[in-house]
C-alpha cells in the first residue's frame, strides 16, 4: 500500500502533463476559448510559438517523471512550468485550478527525491 501512495503523485503529474502536452498536439478534448486576460496572454503564447515548446516539455517531463530514475528529471523540467500555470491562475484567470494540486504533488515528489536535490542546495 505504501508503495502505491509513493508512486501516486508521480503517476498523477505525469499523466496529467502528458495528457495535456499531446492534448495540444493531437486534440483529443477540445479546449473552450479563453476570454479577457487569459484569452489574450494565451493567445501571445500561441502566436509566438512559445507554447509548442512548452507543451513539447510538458510530454518529455510527463514521460520522465513516470520513470523512478528519471523522476528529479523530469520534475526538473515541470516544476517552473507548474509555476507558471498556479500564476496564471490566481494573477490572470483569477480563479485557482489545477495549479494547486500541481504545486501540491510537485512538492511531495521533490521531497520524496530530495537526495537528488540536496547537490544543488
Amino acid at each position: 500500500m505504501k508503495k502505491v501512495l509513493d508512486l501516486l503523485p508521480s503517476v498523477l503529474v505525469g499523466a496529467l502533463f502528458l495528457f495535456g502536452g499531446l492534448n495540444f498536439f493531437f486534440n483529443f478534448v477540445a479546449q473552450p476559448p479563453m476570454t479577457g486576460d487569459p484569452g489574450v496572454f494565451m493567445g501571445v503564447l500561441f502566436s509566438s510559438g512559445i507554447l509548442k515548446v512548452i507543451k513539447v516539455l510538458e510530454v518529455i517531463g510527463g514521460a520522465l517523471i513516470l520513470f523512478p530514475g528519471k523522476r528529479a528529471l523530469g520534475l526538473t523540467i515541470l516544476a517552473p512550468i507548474s509555476v507558471n500555470i498556479l500564476l496564471f491562475e490566481l494573477c490572470l484567470a483569477h480563479q485557482p485550478g489545477v495549479g494547486i494540486a500541481l504545486m501540491v504533488l510537485s512538492a511531495i515528489i521533490a521531497y520524496q527525491e530530495r537526495e537528488k536535490f540536496k547537490a544543488l542546495l
